[in-house]
């Protein structure tokens, strides 16, 4: 009983361990094959008339192997440590050391058997079996029992050679994860004197180990297509001739009761109008304001500023600057000299009491109709066109996975 609780409680962990990996396993290809290497360690109890209890002793293991497909492997396994024997008559038990290679082949029940051809139980059975070679060192414990020879004839000295044929079961989480636990119980069969005593039959050796074991260079299937074509519907977008209504600006002429009043200004004791300031644009627009008028009147006044020169001096050049611009309007502009009235105020009159030098000027007034360019706006048809959605059907090259 307290060695079936010894086991179970070694295997608990294991089983926990390929539990948890489990629930981790995503979609896999098949498995194709995979190494590894393994440390072990246990128990072992090699079989004689003496009480079971008495003859447990440690023992370990390294192995390397290999996968070549999901249910066949094959492993260079080493066991070794220690090996007990006694005589219940006596009381007395010897211990000795052994170290067996063996060269193991391994079928793993569960994928030969599954229909989950991924490799990723979280739990394996795997059968083994092997053959190999037991040698044995280290008797001294026999000897220092200093038993009569009649009672150990079959004793050995210094070391002994014999055959070793295993068979055995493992328990193995996950092999496609990087890391397992394991569970392996083996029965080997020796050449009979392994114990030192003879029953005139192959001695036989049981362990049971615990491993840890590190798993690499997994290569699994690749996928595999099948193309055909499908039928695609796609909604897109196409455009399509549309009329609109939009509102646009028009230009106009438009006629307008308006009153103009332009300044043109002079420096002290200047009265060419075409060097006033200004003057050129100010002449231009009026101009164009009188040639665009059946009706208007315009009158130019000069002006000169009280602040400088005498009342004789302003006169005559706010005449010659209202006569300046008067003779450019009719001979550079083409104006109609009978609408205009030429005016002079001299410094009598200032426009801008407020600021001196600007009453050395001449101020264009004038009243009428004038045609004026505006826009006005209106409502006009054009073609265009607009997205609209539409469902297409095509046929498309697509690459099916095919199960394996």
């Amino acid at each position: 009983m307290k060695n079936k609780r010894l086991l179970l409680m070694a295997a608990l962990p294991m089983l926990l361990f390929g539990s948890v990996q489990a629930q981790n396993d995503g979609k896999r290809y098949p498995l194709k094959s995979y190494s590894f290497v393994e440390v072990q360690g246990g128990v072992q109890l090699t079989s004689t008339d003496a009480p079971m209890d008495k003859l447990y002793t440690p023992t370990a293991a390294l192995s390397f192997g290999h996968y070549f497909s999901p249910v066949v492997g094959a492993r260079l396994h080493v066991n070794a440590w220690q090996a007990k024997s006694g005589f219940e008559s006596l009381g007395q038990y010897y211990k000795w050391k052994y170290v067996t290679p063996d060269l193991d082949l391994l079928l793993n029940l569960t994928n030969l058997f599954s229909s989950n051809n991924s490799g990723s139980h979280f739990l394996n059975v795997i059968l083994l079996g092997g053959i190999g070679l037991n040698y044995a060192w280290d008797n001294d414990e026999l000897k220092a029992l200093n038993l009569h020879p009649s009672n150990i004839p079959l004793a050995w000295d210094d070391n002994r050679l014999s055959h070793n044929l295993r068979a055995g079961l493992r328990l193995e989480t996950n092999v496609t994860k990087p890391l397992g636990l394991s569970l392996e119980v083996n029965a080997n069969s020796l050449s009979d004197r392994f114990n030192s005593k003879t029953n005139n039959a192959d001695d036989w050796q049981f362990t049971a180990m615990l491993g840890l074991s590190f798993r690499f260079n997994h290569k699994y299937a690749k996928p595999k297509y099948v193309t055909k074509m499908v039928d695609v519907v796609e909604t897109i977008e196409v455009e399509v001739p549309d009329t609109i209504i939009v509102k646009e600006q028009r230009p106009i002429v438009k006629t307008e009761t308006k009153k103009i009043e332009k300044y043109i200004f002079f420096k002290v004791a200047q009265s060419d109008a075409d060097k006033a300031a200004g003057y050129n644009d100010a002449i231009k627009e009026v101009a164009d304001l009188i040639k665009s008028s059946e009706n208007a009147k315009f009158t130019i006044t000069g002006y000169a500023d009280k602040g400088t020169g005498s009342a004789k001096t302003n006169k005559k050049y706010a005449k010659k600057r209202a006569e300046d611009v008067t003779n450019d309007l009719v001979k550079v502009h083409g104006v109609d000299a009978a609408i205009l009235t030429t005016d002079s105020k001299g410094d009598t009159v200032q426009p801008f009491p407020e600021d001196n030098n600007k009453n050395r000027c001449v101020i264009i007034t004038g009243e009428g109709d004038f045609k004026v360019q505006a826009t006005e706006e209106v409502e006009v048809q054009k073609i265009t066109t607009k997205k609209v959605q539409k469902e297409v059907t095509r046929q498309v090259e697509v690459k099916e996975e095919v199960a394996q």
